[in-house]
This record gives C-alpha cells, structure tokens and sequence, in this order.
C-alpha cells in the first residue's frame, strides 16, 4: 500500500511538472486515437446508414458478422495486419511496420464493426415517417440521408465517442504494429507495460491516472449524447 501510495504522489507531482517524456506520449495516443476513430467513421457512417435503409439478401448475415467481429480480440487483428505489412506480406514495400500508420490501420479494423453497429441502432431508432416526408417533399436521395443523420446526430456522436475511448485504451495492437518506439509509437497503455515490465512504476502511475480522466470525460460525453438520444426519440 505504501509503494502505490508514494507511486501515486510522485506521479501527481510528474504531471503537474508538465514532464515532456509523459505528454509525449499522451500526445502520440491521442493522435493515433483520433486519426482512427475519423477513419473508422468515415466507413462506418455510410455503412452504417446504407445497411439500416437497405432491404437486401443477406443483411440479417452482415449484420451477425459485425456482432462477431466485435468480439475480435486485438491480438488477432495485430496478427492479421502484421501478415499484410510485415516485410515479406504484401504491404512490406511500403514500409508501414512499426509506424503510427500502422497502428492506425489495425485499430481502424478494431472499431469499424462497433462505429457501424452503433450507427445502424441509431439510425434505425428514427421514426420513419421524416423519410417518407423528406421523399414527399420532394428532397434527394443525399437530402433524406442529411435528414435522417441530423435527427440521429447524438447517436452517432455516442457512437463515435464510445469508439474513440475504445482505441485510446487497447494495448495489444499497439504493441504489436507500433513497437512501442520511444517519441514514436509509444502510446500510453505500450508505455504503462514496458514501465511496470522495468519495475517504474511513477510513470506507469501517471499515465494511468492520465488515461482514467480521458475514459471519464469519454463516459461523461457518452452517457450525454445517449441521454439526448433517448429524449428525442421520446
């Protein structure tokens, strides 16, 4: 108790330094977070919208694979990426290993099937009666959708925020595409188990503490936009 106690005071007094080796690192997982859940947004958005109004063969599979790839674990994607990017797969050319691009890529995988979920339930919470009206009046296929995603905007804000904390936290493609590279690819889970693997625990202290205030201003954010989803569908 003594040792984590006197770890958690000296990380206080680490963060209130403004210690450049800790925001380093803060900075290199918001960044990579961020750039992953816009990418995966841009996928799953649409995708999201096209599987929720689209009546096809199949949907009800599509729709039991993205429930299955959310329970991918993240050392199976590191794995399947590393295979493509690695020198002898077929993106090894282009030299993405151990990179912040390659990070992004496996943690694009990663939340693309959650950002798509989370957007089919928000879109599909939308009374139907604004399309048929949109049509009526007589608005565009790309008119109805600016409707419908304005009158969804807290559910895909919701959705976009709970992917966003969902990257921010995973370590094991990190690890594996990043290489945990010091003012490179060091995020900061890479960083609270190289840390604690060295028995420094002030850092690893610190960056927890640092990690746990963003997931609580993530769920602060979250449980906002979810609750005005419930209100407007009210």
């Amino acid at each position: 108790m003594g040792l984590l106690w006197d770890s958690v005071q000296s990380a206080i007094l680490l963060l209130i330094s403004w210690d450049p080796e800790l925001w380093e690192i803060v900075w290199v997982s918001l960044r990579v977070s961020g750039f992953s859940t816009l990418f995966a947004a841009a996928i799953g958005v649409p995708a999201g919208f096209a599987i929720a109004y689209s009546t096809f063969r199949g949907k009800r599979f599509i729709m039991t694979c993205l429930n299955t790839l959310l329970a991918l674990p993240t050392v199976v994607i590191g794995l399947l990426v590393y295979s493509f990017i690695s020198r002898r797969g077929i993106l090894g050319p282009l030299e993405l290993l151990y990179t912040q691009k390659a990070i992004i890529i496996g943690q694009v995988i990663l939340v693309t099937p959650l950002v798509t979920s989370l957007i089919i339930a928000a879109i599909s919470r939308i009374d139907a009666r604004y399309r048929k009206a949109a049509l009526t009046l007589g608005a565009t296929s790309f008119q109805m959708a600016l409707v419908i995603i304005k009158e969804a905007r807290f559910g895909i804000c919701a959705a976009l925020i709970a992917a966003f904390g969902r990257v921010i936290a995973e370590v094991g493609i990190s690890m594996m595409l990043g290489g945990n590279a010091k003012g490179f690819t060091r995020t900061m889970t890479t960083a609270m188990a190289l840390e604690y693997d060295k028995g420094e625990f002030v850092l690893a202290v610190a960056l927890g503490m640092t990690l746990m205030a963003i997931a609580f201003i993530i769920n602060i954010l979250f449980h906002f936009f979810q609750g005005r989803t419930r209100i407007d569908a009210v």
